[in-house]
């Protein structure tokens, strides 16, 4: 069975996600912060593909991704260093990224490295849903991979739906329309929307991202959904800490307070 769905089989509240840009903040640290995240407890994590337009993207996770391109991280890179990912974490992880460079690897032959080396799905928040469905959905199903597609407040029920029909893992609610960030509280109309997917008793389960970085932000997300996923503060304390282990530490500990 994916890891991914395992996961949510087996804990329905409480998980939390944690993004971090690959090659951020030095070349070699991608396996270091996964074992890191995996030691202490995170449920899941998101491998960011730094590329040089992340255009849903706030300045922190931005910045990494430039410092990391600078760094050399390229995919052929990353995935050398996740092949033997699987002796150490067993964590379900996904690769975020644009659609841009996973491109130009060629799709299928990132799938298929995606497979080799233990990922259990994919976030690409500017692939078309049509483009999904018409061309990218059985490729990434012959590698039992999870395409994870983002949905807005603007996003109408209809698509919700559609989206909630045709993929599985989970559905990525966008706090806002708005590019990451962290933030310190979600309006009432914000916890509405939450409020307002999580009533429509869908399929897959919930995660809501962009903009936890406290303990009033993590628990407005979490009240209704499966969990939260957490980007930029936790890039924020890996350039602040000497150690990815230090990071995590404080990063659980800021989510507590």
């Amino acid at each position: 069975m994916n890891r991914l769905t395992q996961l949510f089989e087996n804990k329905k509240k409480g998980i939390l996600s944690v993004y971090f840009t690959a090659g951020y903040p030095n070349l070699q640290d991608t396996c270091s912060i996964l074992q890191a995240l995996e030691t202490l407890g995170i449920d899941l994590a998101e491998v960011g593909i730094p590329f040089s337009d992340p255009m849903a993207d706030g300045p922190v996770i931005q910045q990494s991704a430039g410092k990391a391109l600078h760094n050399g991280m390229s995919l052929r890179l990353l995935f050398e260093q996740l092949k033997e990912i699987r002796s150490t974490v067993r964590m379900p992880l996904l690769m975020m990224g644009y659609l841009n460079p996973i491109m130009q690897y060629g799709f299928e032959r990132f799938c298929q490295s995606c497979a080799e080396v233990g990922i259990d799905g994919m976030i690409i928040p500017d692939l078309p849903f049509a483009d999904y469905l018409a061309n990218y959905k059985s490729i990434a199903d012959n590698y039992d991979l999870k395409v994870i597609l983002l949905i807005t407040p603007e996003t109408e029920q209809t698509r919700i739906r559609l989206i909630d029909e045709h993929t599985e893992g989970f559905i990525y609610l966008v706090s806002s329309a708005s590019t990451t960030g962290a933030q310190h509280s979600f309006d009432q109309g914000r916890q509405d929307y939450f409020i307002r997917v999580s009533e429509m008793n869908l399929r897959n389960p919930l995660l809501v991202g962009f903009g936890i970085s406290n303990k009033e932000t993590l628990e407005a997300a979490s009240a209704h959904t499966s969990g939260a996923i957490v980007g930029s503060k936790f890039i924020q304390l890996l350039a602040e800490h000497q150690t990815p282990e230090d990071a995590v530490v404080a990063l659980l500990k800021a989510l507590k307070t």
